[in-house]
């Protein structure tokens, strides 16, 4: 695929803003969209398109990971930007959304702008980066927010940790309103979520861990509606995982509170089983949750309450995860298991997969004003050839990713990435595509 102008012919055609789901024809021009619908094939076309048989394969916007946590800079050896944008590019990830806790952190401008050379660089998926809401993320000093929004910030968070000091929480809230920015907490109350290893519950009863209370993150969820409410900044809840953060989020938005929220594959796809043997690739934060908050994370998802689905990547090497499970780092690789195990909400009943992509693309590019996540004339031609029936098994050892700690290594899925393009490239090509002469 080397020509500017591309028709992919005869695809199952997914938009998520207008609720499109047929079959049909798209024409890239350069970097964008150019025609979409029934019939272009037989328009007619010169010597310079490339024609993509795409077979009645399913032709999407490229997904918004609006959670990626990068190692690059100061630990490129668990994952470096070029690493996760190959990762992306098979997961049909076509823009990454990424964590500001790198070494060093991003809390300042240089930071911000080493990360955007680099993915220039590399030339996969596309990277934008948060930055910390606090100096260093250390929960007391404010970031120049303002400086850094305009040199391309796109929100505010410390990452994975809270900002546990609710006049903190206020002062970030009130200058992050003032430039219109989002502010993204991650929903652990510190002091209860630092008191263990897994979720309480009969699971951690058995295994003899230390548990954390699912009440550290409806505590924290509530806290800071309470100041959203002051305010009235833009706030998004990170990884959302329990049945009582679901209900905090929809009373918020019930009052009409500008709050978002998200979740991550491992929260409505697995509960706290996944640890009983002590297997540490589970061990991940927030921990794995009950069946009941498990199911109330699908209905969240089916509601609409849950706004946004991410991978919440999360690189960890083997001597962080070969070790007693208390001992162990939390955290799963989701690149390129998001979309095969998020079509198991569609294979189940759950959602259609236009709605599925809206928490996939269209949501999360909507939330930072991205131009992206959906199929019109004009829009990015960043785009995702998938098969939503193809039968696969996932193995850890064949991901791109540097690190393998996959919570969903060995499960069977459906669903599998044929094609990842970025601004018209192609940045990833799997099997099943056939190029057919004009």
């Amino acid at each position: 695929m080397t020509a500017a102008r591309r028709l992919f012919r005869n695809a199952r055609l997914i938009d998520p803003e207008s609720g499109l789901d047929a079959p049909g024809d798209l024409l890239v021009d350069g970097a964008h969209i150019a025609a979409i619908g029934p019939g272009l094939a037989d328009s007619g076309f010169g010597d310079d398109v490339e024609i993509i048989e795409a077979g009645g394969l399913c032709l999407a916007p490229g997904l918004v990971d609006m959670r990626v946590q990068l190692r690059e800079p100061g630990a490129e050896h668990l994952e470096s930007i070029e690493s996760a944008g190959h990762a992306a590019a098979a997961g049909g990830v076509t823009t990454m959304v990424a964590l500001p806790n790198t070494e060093p952190p991003v809390d300042n401008v240089s930071v911000v702008e080493f990360l955007a050379r680099r993915a220039r660089e590399a030339r996969l998926a596309k990277l934008h980066t948060y930055a910390a809401a606090t100096k260093g993320m250390g929960g007391r000093e404010l970031t120049e927010m303002g400086l850094l929004a305009a040199n391309g910030a796109l929100g505010f968070t410390d990452g994975v940790k809270a900002v546990a000091d609710a006049l903190v929480m206020r002062r970030v809230l009130a200058y992050a309103r003032s430039f219109d920015q989002l502010v993204i907490q991650h929903p652990e109350e510190p002091s209860l979520g630092g008191a263990g290893e897994v979720t309480e519950g009969e699971i951690a009863t058995r295994l003899g861990l230390a548990a954390v209370t699912p009440m550290a993150e409806v505590i924290m969820i509530e806290r800071d509606l309470r100041l959203v409410e002051i305010t009235g900044a833009r706030y998004h809840v990170a990884h959302v995982s329990t049945a009582a953060g679901i209900e905090a989020i929809r009373r918020g938005k019930a009052m009409g509170l500008p709050v978002t929220c998200d979740t991550a594959p491992p929260y409505f796809a697995l509960n706290d089983l996944a640890v009983g043997d002590y297997r540490t690739f589970g061990k991940l934060v927030p921990p794995l949750r009950s069946e009941k908050d498990r199911e109330a994370i699908v209905d969240g998802l089916k509601s609409g309450a849950i706004d946004a689905i991410v991978s919440d990547h999360r690189p960890q090497d083997q001597d962080s995860k070969r070790v007693p499970f208390a001992q162990a780092e939390p955290g799963g690789i989701g690149l390129e298991t998001l979309l095969p195990i998020s079509l198991e909400l569609v294979h189940n009943g759950h959602l259609s997969l236009p709605r599925l992509f809206q928490r996939l693309a269209s949501t999360p590019a909507a939330l930072f004003g991205l131009p992206g996540g959906k199929l019109s004339k004009g829009a990015p031609a960043d785009l995702v050839l998938f098969d939503p029936d193809y039968a696969w098994r996932i193995d850890r050892a064949n991901l791109w990713s540097k690190t393998k700690n996959t919570p969903f290594d060995e499960r069977p899925v459906q669903g599998r990435v044929m094609a990842t393009i970025v601004g018209g490239r192609p940045i990833f090509r799997g099997e099943g595509l056939k190029a057919a002469a004009a």
